[in-house]
Order: structure tokens, then C-alpha cells, then sequence
């Protein structure tokens, strides 16, 4: 795949992943594009297809896994998530960084393929806070968000491995924060700008 390297954003849900991204793309109009993944989920209110996911059938997204089609795929509450790989292809045609936002399980399925990206994770400070953060979202059952608390712990050991980011990032400003994640970016960034010129 050629192109600007893509990055894999990485983290538990309530870490603040959106929020940065949304930052970084208002800053860097036009530098961006995010591979809209696939799922077996039923959308949100607000969310809209091929925009936000691809909704598919479970049984549409297993015959895709199974032709290799995906990059990266897992399962999540009952769900199916994955990346197909014409969805990062469609990025970098546009000459724009692809981000991936990923889980940690993603992160090592992404690891054993070519795509060569910049890996970077966004933790929350503590257990305690993102648990608040998730509560104050209200968008969780109390069984749902358990598991999401369960899958954050996981994922907040495993991104202390040494060797599987590039970056880590403790959320815990998001001025400081952002800052962290604009400066590992930045050469790729520039790189876009200068073939925009």
C-alpha cells in the first residue's frame, strides 16, 4: 500500500480517542481520513452509513473475514468489528493519512500484516475516571458498561507491553494530551501538506 503510513489509535472507550481525532482533523483540514470500519452492530441515533461504519450482517462480514478481505477484525458484546483493507486503500489514494481506530486485539492482528503504521495508545488516567466517563455518557446498560470496564483493564495492561506502541498517551489533559499526539504525527503531516502544494 503506498501513501502517507497510516497511524492505529488504540485505547479503551471513555479514553478520549473522539475527542482528540475530532481536534486533530479541525486542525489538519484535508490531511485526514479515517478507514470507516465495518459492523454487525445496529447503528446509533445519528450515526449514518458508510460514514460513521459500514452496517453489515453477520453473515455478509463473515464471508468478507473469510475471503481475507479484512485487515483486522474482533468480536465485541455480541458484535463483529473489523477494517477491510479496500477501506485504508480508499484513504491513501486520497493522500491522506489513515487512521485506524482499533482495539488492543486489532493492534496485534494489524502487527502481523505489512501495513508498517505509527501505533499509538490513548489511556485514560485511572480505572475510577474513565468509569465516571462512561457513566456520564448514558449510553451504557450496567452489564454493557461492566464489560467495557472489564475490556479497559485488559487493554490498559497489555498497552504497558513494551514494544507493541510507538506512543502512549495518559489523558489526562486534553490540551497536554493532544499536544503529545500532534508532535508523533507531524511528519507525517507536513509530508501531506507539501504534496498538496
Amino acid at each position: 500500500m503506498s501513501g502517507p503510513r497510516p497511524v492505529v489509535l488504540s485505547g479503551p472507550s471513555g479514553a478520549g480517542k473522539s475527542t482528540l481525532l475530532k481536534r486533530l482533523m479541525k486542525e489538519y483540514e484535508g490531511v485526514f481520513g479515517f478507514s470507516v470500519s465495518h459492523t454487525t452492530r445496529n447503528p446509533r441515533p445519528g450515526e449514518e452509513n458508510g460514514k460513521d461504519y459500514h452496517f453489515v450482517t453477520r453473515e455478509k462480514m463473515q464471508e468478507a473475514i473469510d475471503n481475507r478481505e479484512f485487515i483486522e477484525n474482533a468480536e465485541f458484546s455480541g458484535n463483529m468489528y473489523g477494517t477491510s483493507k479496500s477501506s485504508i486503500e480508499d484513504v491513501q489514494a486520497q493522500n491522506l493519512i489513515c487512521i485506524l481506530d482499533v482495539d488492543i486485539q486489532g493492534v496485534k492482528n494489524i502487527k502481523q500484516t505489512d501495513l508498517n503504521p505509527i501505533y499509538i495508545s490513548i489511556q485514560p488516567p485511572s480505572m475510577e475516571i474513565l468509569e465516571q466517563r462512561l457513566r456520564d455518557r448514558k449510553t451504557e446498560t450496567e452489564e454493557s458498561l461492566q464489560k467495557r470496564l472489564e475490556a479497559a483493564r485488559i487493554d490498559m495492561e497489555l498497552s504497558k507491553e513494551p514494544g507493541v506502541f510507538d506512543l502512549v498517551i495518559i489523558n489526562n489533559d486534553l490540551d497536554e494530551a493532544y499536544e503529545k499526539l500532534k508532535n508523533v504525527l507531524i511528519e507525517e503531516i507536513q509530508k501531506v501538506q507539501d504534496a498538496k502544494k
